[in-house]
């Protein structure tokens, strides 16, 4: 019961803060646009907002990495949230809707005629809040099952999230990799497997907690850890699975044309469905949470907050069933993917 009212408290504080980052702006001519408002949160950034105070961000300032001509390092407070011009190495860079531009000496943007900007973008591989919030998860894994690791060597072990982890690695070696792998092969893939569900679940509930950062929810890191899968399966795979997949036996031969190309498109298709699936229902719980918070600004009045905020809880908690629902069906059709082409 504490646990609940915690959880309640913790999302109904994040839920506020939206509402605070939002207030300075509520003025009776202000026309407030819930897409840039949605669109503002859910995407990567060079710094870690945390709220406003005073009409001012307090936010944490990440190192942005520029390779053009030579490797510059600085912080993205230099910038000052855009309003600055910087000159470094005889070139001038100027930051916009969270990207680096070159410009000329006075800052000049050239678009088209649909409004795109065409001035050029040096290659930046800054620390950005996504990158930085991965490598966060990496150290907390890393420390969490150490210390697991380690209260082994105890003859009891009475620590209760070290339990529940104990019993999930349990559920997941004997419902998902024992029964898609088999015996066999379970030890050796067993640490891949546990490691991309503890890895997608640990990044998941990061992406929901006040300020936190939404991980999964970008396309680019989704979309690594499918490939990831897709090599490996692609180089276990046995030549009995290829013979299967470019010679399928028992068919008659003018149906195998039409079976080929399409075990083929399956076989490419496959990451890209493991992709989408986790980037969209994350995204789409972040956007739909953010929807019912922008319902107070649209309509303005008491009655709006009577719906949005118990919805919007309601949403939270969801989205904690979600995380691990997500990691748990990721995990599940890697290892089915890895099972058709091991066994």
């Amino acid at each position: 019961m504490n646990f609940f009212l915690f959880l309640i408290f913790l999302f109904g504080f994040s839920n506020l803060r939206f509402l605070h980052s939002q207030k300075l702006n509520n003025k009776k001519n202000f026309l407030f646009n819930p897409a840039f408002f949605i669109l503002n949160h859910i995407k990567d950034s060079h710094e870690w907002n945390f709220f406003e105070k005073e009409k001012k961000n307090v936010s944490f300032s990440l190192p942005i990495l520029i390779l053009n001509k030579g490797l510059n390092v600085f912080m993205s407070s230099k910038f000052n949230h855009g309003n600055n011009l910087l000159k470094i190495n005889k070139f001038y860079y100027r930051f916009f809707h969270d990207k680096i531009y070159q410009t000329n000496s006075v800052g000049f943007l050239k678009t088209d005629k649909n409004g795109f900007i065409l001035n050029k973008i040096p290659f930046d591989f800054s620390i950005t809040k996504n990158v930085f919030c991965l490598i966060t998860s990496l150290f907390i894994l890393s420390f969490i099952f150490i210390k697991l690791s380690s209260s082994y060597k105890k003859k009891f072990v009475k620590n209760k999230l070290f339990l529940l982890l104990e019993a999930i690695i349990l559920f997941l070696k004997n419902e998902i990799v024992i029964p898609n792998l088999g015996k066999k092969k379970d030890t050796f893939y067993l640490p891949l497997l546990l490691t991309l569900f503890f890895y997608i679940l640990v990044n998941n509930i990061l992406g929901i907690i006040p300020t936190g950062p939404n991980i999964t929810g970008n396309i680019s890191v989704t979309l690594s850890l499918s490939m990831i899968i897709f090599l490996i399966t692609f180089f276990s795979s046995k030549k009995n699975y290829w013979k299967h997949l470019f010679f399928p036996p028992n068919v008659p031969f003018l149906i195998k044309f039409l079976l080929i190309p399409i075990e083929i498109l399956g076989l490419l298709i496959r990451p890209f469905t493991l992709c989408i699936r986790l980037f969209a229902n994350i995204t789409a719980g972040h956007i739909i949470l953010l929807s019912f918070i922008s319902l107070i600004f649209i309509f303005k009045n008491f009655f709006s907050i009577v719906i949005s905020i118990p919805f919007s809880i309601f949403i939270s908690l969801l989205e904690i069933m979600v995380c691990f629902l997500q990691a748990f069906i990721f995990t599940s059709l890697s290892a089915l993917y890895l099972g058709l082409a091991i066994n």
